[in-house]
């Protein structure tokens, strides 16, 4: 059988060999991530399925909010990107490629386990961009738990604020600015379905998430405003090799039935399509991207 030249065997497409053992810091950086994780910078396709709209990513500096960010821009949409002050070179790189893509980038550094810059950083983006059409709520923190009793209150709340807190603030503060046919897509995770023992503060937040997701799209469905969320499952991001792990990470996204970790530009289309209006009669939904895992 003939394959056709612009498809690809999903399980080769990208490494499925072991990752090398490393050790990162939170948040991670992706020049210290090896190999490096593969953002769409140079296979993402130009189109113009967000032509004006205009976006606000939470952790758009990298991983999966620097491939959707990238994806958003070369669909023609503007960005505005939130992440930590520490990650300012991973998100100078996405500020470049945004605007290599000939779109506008506007930065927002600061911790959103902070209510203050969470609504100061909404309505910067609302002013900097003339509006806001979508919300990506995609920053999130997770670290390896190797026994329940060691979870300490600051780590859990650190957890809950970055991940529960945080978009509940920014949500409301981005709301009353969202016109009918604006999106909100929300990034949860195969973990909401299949929590691991040593992730369960992050599992938590994110089986919260999903419940945000449905109960948002139900009061906000009657103002026009569609809800939805992103479950990725084992996805190569700096974010791995900061989490703590050792032995798991060399054979991290293995146990797939497409037998290797997927890659940001991977899971990019999915939040492209909720944002498009190839999506306008999708609410409250769910798309996985877990390399076959069911949720």
């Amino acid at each position: 059988m003939t394959t056709p030249p612009t498809q690809q065997d999903p399980r080769s497409k990208h490494t499925d060999q072991e990752f090398p053992s490393q050790q990162q810091e939170q948040p991670g950086l992706t020049e210290d991530t090896q190999p490096e994780p593969d953002h769409g910078e140079t296979t993402y396709p130009v189109g113009n399925r967000l032509e004006g709209k205009r976006v606000l990513i939470t952790g758009g500096d990298s991983g999966i909010g620097r491939a959707v960010a990238i994806a958003f821009a070369r669909e023609g949409a503007d960005t505005a990107l939130s992440y930590l002050p520490e990650e300012q070179s991973d998100a100078q790189q996405t500020i470049e490629l945004v605007q290599l893509a000939g779109r506008r980038a506007v930065p927002l550094p600061g911790d959103i386990r902070d209510e203050a810059h969470c609504v100061k950083m909404v309505g910067t983006a609302v002013e900097q961009l003339g509006g806001l059409d979508v919300l990506v709520l995609n920053a999130a923190y997770q670290k390896n738990r190797p026994t329940f009793e060691e979870l300490t209150t600051e780590e859990f709340m650190r957890v809950f604020t970055t991940n529960l807190f945080a978009p509940i603030w920014i949500g409301q503060t981005a709301v009353p600015h969202l016109a009918p046919g604006s999106s909100i897509i929300v990034t949860t995770s195969i973990q909401a379905f299949q929590p691991s023992p040593d992730l369960i503060d992050y599992a938590m937040t994110k089986a919260a998430l999903v419940a945000f997701v449905k109960a948002l799209a139900q009061e906000l469905g009657s103002r026009g405003i569609r809800v939805n969320g992103v479950a990725p499952g084992p996805i190569w991001t700096p974010l791995i090799p900061a989490t703590g792990w050792s032995s798991k990470l060399t054979s991290f996204g293995q146990d797939t039935p497409l037998g290797r970790a997927g890659q940001p530009a991977e899971v990019a289309g999915a939040y492209v399509y909720l944002a498009s209006e190839a999506a306008s009669y999708v609410s409250g939904a769910i798309l996985p991207v877990t390399g076959g895992k069911g949720l």
